[in-house]
């Protein structure tokens, strides 16, 4: 089937050898756990094994010859990063093992601040209730530690943020307000606008999480007008092991590191440390040097084939899957009912059985979903369901995969009747 504004999924498809696979005895492996982790075309694999084969060694005051054209990729992936989001300096990337780490990384830094970011028990966290665990968690841990109070925004009944009290969730108290681009469950896009509007307002600092952004859509840092933008390489065609927090020069400048070690200082004596200057300040450590090799080569291949084209491909699939699956008896939507505002990832229920059976029994056709609360468990409680069976796709997703998917839950369905 043909769909206006689809990519040429057969010619990516040849770049990414995982996807000829078969599993289970025959079944042509239809993969759409894509919210979880996308898959790498050969062009990282061949980056990463180039690398580990031909200029292998720690990064940074080597003078040999491999140290020099490690530090050379190392630092070439900065660049390439960079570029990819807008930002307006490379120094204002700081590599990291995942968005997980990156978003700790702010909380412990505006934890132990000076002022005026100093997060403390008179002050306010502001988060969201369709937020991942990964920027739940943190916040939860620096309100405790400090006594800060933690707020957030609620959501409506089709998953979208309950903005109609911004004002008196967001106040002079905010000292952030740290929020998800796409939500990893619903697809819900946010609007970042009204939101960075009234922390700007009461001088909060702005922290997204665009784990689900970056790999899906043009990720503009400067347009957003964050202070700080987290996102990870596995889920955009790179590999595990490397992460990103894009911060605001001068912040980087001001707040202290969250890790010590080696490459994060300037000088060490046995009474005190000075620090490099970012964003080597917060890369304490070998860092993850393939890994962000393996980044560098994902970059190149996606802004290659363009990030409009991507989420242009994206919307065309995720509307014509909608529509497929509003078809099926007892299915049930989690979050929003349209393709329109929204990302790639579909959640849903279906009648009475659980999640983990549908996944199941899907799983035995070859197509791989994921099930559970995908470490989004207050989304669960607010719709009063245990779990999801989540679909998400991707730049090499096709139409076909979709039927796939809609004849699979529709067996799923007689399977339990």
């Amino acid at each position: 089937m043909t769909l206006p504004g689809l990519l040429d999924t057969e010619a990516i498809r040849k770049d990414f050898p995982i996807l000829d696979r078969t599993v289970h005895d025959g079944h042509k492996l239809v993969y759409l756990d894509n919210a979880a982790t996308s898959q790498k075309p050969r062009q990282v694999l061949d980056a990463m094994s180039d690398y580990n084969e031909r200029h292998n060694a720690n990064v940074h005051r080597g003078v040999h010859v491999l140290a020099e054209e490690a530090t050379a990729l190392y630092e070439g992936a900065r660049d390439k990063v960079a570029g990819f989001i807008n930002a307006p300096s490379r120094d204002e990337v700081v590599f990291t093992k995942n968005a997980s780490e990156s978003l700790n990384l702010v909380a412990n830094m505006l934890g132990w601040a000076d002022e005026p970011y100093k997060v403390e028990h008179d002050t306010e966290i502001v988060i969201t209730e369709m937020e991942h665990h990964s920027n739940i968690v943190p916040w939860q841990l620096l309100s405790q530690r400090t006594g800060a109070k933690l707020k957030w925004f609620g959501l409506t009944d089709d998953g979208r943020l309950d903005l109609s009290a911004v004002d008196e969730v967001i106040t002079e108290k905010t000292k952030v307000v740290s929020f998800t681009l796409v939500s990893n469950i619903m697809g819900t896009i946010n609007p970042v606008d009204a939101i960075v509007r009234r922390a700007q307002e009461v001088g909060a600092l702005v922290v997204v999480d665009a784990s689900q952004a970056a790999p899906h859509m043009v990720l503009d840092v400067q347009a957003i007008q964050a202070d700080f933008v987290a996102f990870t390489g596995h889920k955009m065609c790179g590999p595990t092991g490397i992460g990103v927090l894009w911060g605001r020069q001068e912040l980087l400048d001001d707040l202290p590191p969250f890790l010590g070690g080696g490459e994060m200082i300037e000088t060490v004596t046995m009474h005190a440390s000075t620090y490099a200057p970012a964003p080597h300040k917060f890369e304490a450590g070998t860092p993850p040097i393939a890994q962000a090799v393996g980044l560098g080569a994902a970059v190149d291949y996606l802004s290659a084939i363009g990030m409009d084209r991507i989420q242009e491909h994206e919307h065309a699939l995720t509307a014509y899957a909608v529509s497929k699956l509003s078809q099926i008896p007892d299915l049930r939507f989690i979050g929003p009912t349209t393709a329109e505002d929204r990302g790639a990832a579909i959640s849903f229920t279906l009648g009475d059985i659980h999640p983990h059976d549908v996944g199941q029994v899907l799983d035995e056709q070859g197509i791989a979903v994921r099930v559970g609360h995908h470490c989004a468990r207050p989304v669960c409680l607010r719709y009063g369901i245990p779990a999801t069976t989540r679909a998400s796709f991707y730049l090499y997703s096709t139409p076909a995969e979709v039927d796939a998917l809609a004849e699979g839950v529709e067996h799923v369905r007689n399977f339990f009747a």
